[in-house]
């Protein structure tokens, strides 16, 4: 349950209508009230004698709302137009995947919605007003000025959030706040997903726990009891996992789970999500509380799936250097982001693949999460597209450089060092001339760096050990 909630939530913020429904739906329980509190204050003489707040009349109150109405609604379908204009554009320019980032935009769904909620205020205060003689002989007239008032003040902020929306889809289609609020987004999430190296693991965290046999990565032995198969319970991306209610289900049942996927992976009816240990203990209950752990969806999300977000700076960078583009300073831009989040990375401690119950006793095991996947992930897609461009090249060898500024431990050091001799010789093989030279001087600047730098530590106080990369 706790995963189908957390991907609702996900779906309607990323949503067009729920926003400026929730606000129509305010400004018409606005609207009741304005009109009900005038109701019952009569006249409403305490505006007497204020400047621009004397008591309108019934046809000057209907002339005024009904400009109010009309003009709302004709300025939000202007924008939405635009907007959806300005989504295609950015869509097309940039890839497919940004649609529902522009989609989500509060600017663009409170925009829209305080349109319609002014409009739906106006409509419904405009009902209520009548002359006299209207509804009956003898009947009073009805002018409900306080809800006027309010009508104005709508107006107004309605003035002010034009004007904000003219400014905000130029900057939001900008190519650089494209990439920032992705590789912002991507920092963020590495943060907030894996702890500093210096503060407590989570109290579920377990590493060097004995697996079981039949559950090890390897196949299980021959003459083993083989672990219970649960597949997949629909067709679609897994965008939520919840650990949680995985160790709760293994706990209550006395079983151990694998996990086979990750949010991210396509999964069908015939795919194989997770596998349980003993096999005699999986009932059907049981596996069914298993699958409801994983919600799926149409498409990739953002919420559990930190590769998502790679591979749309990734895939923005790469059209970028496609020959019909050519357009190196936005990759260039793309390489800064992945670099700050990769370096970002290596100063976390990324977690061990079992987890554990409230006693201690293990319950669920992950596929494992390790910086060499996220570096190939990032920099690895990108090397056949950087290699082939000069400024692009000499900016992926030094985004390289800047995360090994923050690696303390060899073993990273080692990965980026594949990676730059990897690209090193892709360099080679694609470009000519002064190019090429430039391309792989810089590789061997970096690469005699690192060399350097192996097996020191890089932090605070080494980075002259690093002066070969600038």
């Amino acid at each position: 349950m706790k995963a189908r909630l957390l991907r609702l939530s996900a779906t309607l913020r990323e949503s067009y209508w729920f926003v400026p429904t929730i606000m129509a739906l305010a400004a018409l329980l606005l609207a009741l009230t304005t009109v009900t509190i005038d109701s019952h204050a009569g006249t409403m003489a305490w505006t007497t004698g204020l400047p621009g707040l004397d008591a309108a009349r019934a046809d000057g109150a209907r002339s005024l709302l009904s400009a109010i109405g009309g003009s709302m609604i004709g300025v939000a379908g202007t924008t939405f137009s635009v907007t959806i204009a300005a989504v295609v554009y950015a869509s097309g320019q940039y890839g497919p995947r940004l649609l529902s980032n522009f989609m989500s935009d509060r600017g663009n769904q409170v925009t829209l919605g305080t349109f319609i909620a002014t409009f739906v205020y106006s409509l419904v205060v405009l009902r209520t007003i009548r002359s006299a003689g209207e509804g009956g002989t003898g009947a009073a007239a009805f002018v409900p000025q306080l809800a006027l008032l309010i009508a104005l003040v709508l107006v107004l902020c309605s003035i002010a959030v034009l004007i904000y929306f003219i400014h905000h889809v130029p900057m939001r289609i900008h190519i650089n706040s494209v990439i920032e609020q992705i590789g912002g987004r991507l920092v963020h999430d590495i943060e907030a997903r894996f702890p500093a190296k210096d503060e407590p693991a989570p109290a579920n965290h377990a590493g060097d726990l004995p697996v079981p046999q039949a559950l090890s990565a390897d196949a299980p032995l021959a003459g083993q009891e083989q672990p219970a198969p649960i597949l997949s319970y629909g067709i679609g991306y897994i965008q939520v996992i919840d650990e949680g209610a995985v160790i709760e289900a293994a706990r209550a049942h006395d079983m151990v789970v694998r996990l086979h996927r990750q949010p991210g992976d396509f999964v069908h009816k015939h795919s194989l999500l997770m596998t349980a240990w003993p096999a005699g203990k999986c009932s059907e209950q049981a596996a069914a509380a298993l699958r409801q752990a994983c919600a799926l969806g149409s498409r990739r999300s953002a919420l559990q799936d930190l590769r998502f977000l790679i591979d749309e700076l990734v895939e923005i960078a790469a059209r970028a250097l496609s020959p019909g583009v050519n357009d190196p300073f936005t990759a260039s831009s793309c390489l800064d982001w992945l670099g700050a989040a990769m370096a970002t990375l290596a100063q976390r401690r990324l977690p061990p693949c079992e987890r554990v119950d409230a006693d201690g006793q293990l319950r669920l095991l992950l596929l494992p999460v390790t910086f060499d996947d996220f570096i190939e992930r990032a920099f690895g897609a990108l090397a056949q597209y950087a290699s082939a461009d000069m400024i692009a090249g000499k900016r992926f060898l030094d985004s390289l450089g800047d995360v090994a500024h923050h690696c303390d431990d060899p073993a990273l050091i080692a990965t980026l060092a594949r990676q730059a001799r990897a690209f090193r010789a892709l360099a080679a093989n694609t470009l000519d001339g002064a190019c090429r030279d430039a391309v792989v001087g810089r590789a061997d600047s970096v690469l005699a760096a690192l060399a350097r730098a192996t097996g020191e530590s890089l932090c605070a106080g080494t980075t002259a050990r690093m002066e070969g990369i600038t």
